[in-house]
């Protein structure tokens, strides 16, 4: 939090990565999936047009694995 309050375009440029979907109309999950170096890491599902049953099944599936 706060890690790029002073630089506007830096934080544009990373809602590039989170905002696709959205913008696309495809229904997406993010899932936390780990770690790497101590830091978090995150799984971005996304899936076809008003196929949000698929996506949340797929999203349990790699939550149990």
């Amino acid at each position: 939090l706060g890690e790029c309050d002073g630089d506007p375009l830096r934080m544009y440029a990373e809602d590039t990565y989170t905002t696709a979907c959205n913008l696309a109309g495809l229904p997406g999950i993010s899932l936390p999936c780990g770690e790497v170096d101590a830091l978090p890491v995150g799984l971005q599902l996304l899936a076809a047009p008003f196929d949000e049953p698929t996506l949340l099944r797929a999203a349990r599936a790699a939550e149990r694995a």
